[in-house]
């Protein structure tokens, strides 16, 4: 699954952008990666292990909707049908 948020511009600042991908590894685990920046300058990831989907799939949801409460916007979405 994968997300893209982004926050509307303000300004002439490049607009910040959110990226939460959930992706299982080759062990049977999930690996969340959350990459945050303003578009088009470096960006910063962060990566969290879980052993279980549905951890893994609860922590994708509670950062998608955290992130939807402080402005952004879903701009792309790939991947399975979330719950909301």
């Amino acid at each position: 699954m994968r997300l893209l948020l982004q926050h509307p511009p303000t300004g002439v600042e490049a607009p910040r952008f959110v990226q939460l991908s959930l992706e299982q590894d080759l062990f049977g685990g999930w690996l969340l990666l959350r990459e945050s920046g303003h578009t088009g300058q470096r960006s910063t990831v962060k990566k969290e292990q879980f052993m279980q989907r549905d951890a893994a799939i609860a922590a994708f949801e509670q950062a998608r909707d955290t992130h939807i409460k402080r402005g952004f916007r879903v701009t792309f979405a790939q991947g399975e049908a979330m719950r909301s």
